[in-house]
């Protein structure tokens, strides 16, 4: 596929100073509806390689830091040619991902391995075979696999399907960082001659969660409070990684205020991380009659200044 150099943010349409979210999320999208599995309109394939590649870079601080260095080299205006294919990192495929209990498979998609000339002048290759020598090492390659937060802190057993048909059982250590890889050895490219084959990296992405946040190996919650659970304290049930936890809420808790569950975060070697529930005071959107009436009473019966020491 020849092509003229182009912006890798512009293939992905996103501007220069897009965040890791906002690629993600536009890549995600953008290889779902060229990926050659859903779209065979001609040319999508060669859309979804571009994108791809764009999105390798982009995604890793480190190559999109040098990539953002070339300033005005991006404009030299050198044709490049792509390969025939490229390491697709697209996350997950269109199968979907089972639970580790389940048995269920997770496929993982990916390419040949080659890369833009444009791409590889940057960056290069992992175990190139060297040209002219009896026998080289067989080109390392990467997919990307998916996982929940849950599925992270359990860890567990995977069973992998690549694009050639290739089924693996893979381990996912209790505890696995986003960003980390995981070795498959000798299951990459084939050497030439009598080489030894590349290897094989999974790379871990966690999929952003809807209760949870990970700071390092502490997670983080907002936990909604009644107004009268904050005022008289309580014990509540919160959500964990792998499972609930009561937690007590002292009396007079007030917006804000943090929570600790110790040992409810990602694990660890050194010991698990916490779990950090933040307090967020709810009022009923809709009261009743009822409701009003009480909340009038308290109104009036309460000396209580939430604004105290403001100038009048």
């Amino acid at each position: 596929m020849a092509v003229g150099y182009r912006d890798y943010y512009e293939i992905l349409g996103v501007s220069r100073d897009a965040d890791e979210e906002e690629i993600r999320r536009t890549y995600r999208r953008l290889a779902r509806q060229y990926h050659p599995d859903v779209n065979r309109e001609p040319g999508s394939e060669d859309r979804f390689k571009e994108i791809s590649e764009a999105y390798e870079v982009l995604r890793d601080p480190e190559k999109r830091e040098r990539y953002d260095r070339l300033g005005a080299n991006w404009q030299a205006g050198d044709d490049v040619t792509a390969g025939a294919g490229f390491d697709d990192i697209f996350s997950g495929g269109f199968s979907g991902f089972g639970g580790f209990g389940d048995g269920g498979g997770t496929r993982v998609e990916f390419g040949t391995g080659e890369f833009s000339e444009f791409f590889e002048s940057l960056f290069g290759r992992g175990g190139p075979t060297r040209p002219g020598a009896g026998g080289g090492r067989g080109g390392d390659q990467e997919a990307a696999i998916e996982l929940t937060l849950e599925e992270a802190a359990s860890g567990g057993e995977r069973r992998i399907t690549l694009d050639d048909g290739r089924e693996y059982r893979v381990t996912i250590p209790a505890g696995v960082r986003d960003g980390q890889r995981i070795r498959l050895a000798g299951e990459g490219s084939r050497g030439r001659g009598d080489g030894p084959p590349g290897d094989l990296y999974l790379r871990v992405r966690l999929r952003p969660h809807k209760l949870f946040r990970l700071e390092g190996r502490d997670v983080h919650l907002d936990l909604p409070l009644a107004p009268w659970e904050a005022a008289l304290g309580a014990t509540v049930e919160v959500p964990t990684l792998r499972g609930t936890a009561r937690v007590k809420v002292p009396a007079g808790s007030s917006c804000g205020r943090r929570l600790r569950v110790r040992g409810e975060g990602m694990p660890a070697k050194q010991g698990n991380g916490d779990l950090y529930a933040t307090v967020r005071i709810d009022v009923p959107r809709t009261p009743n009659e009822k409701e009003r009436s009480l909340f009038r009473q308290l109104a009036d019966e309460s000396s209580f200044d939430p604004r105290k020491g403001w100038p009048r």
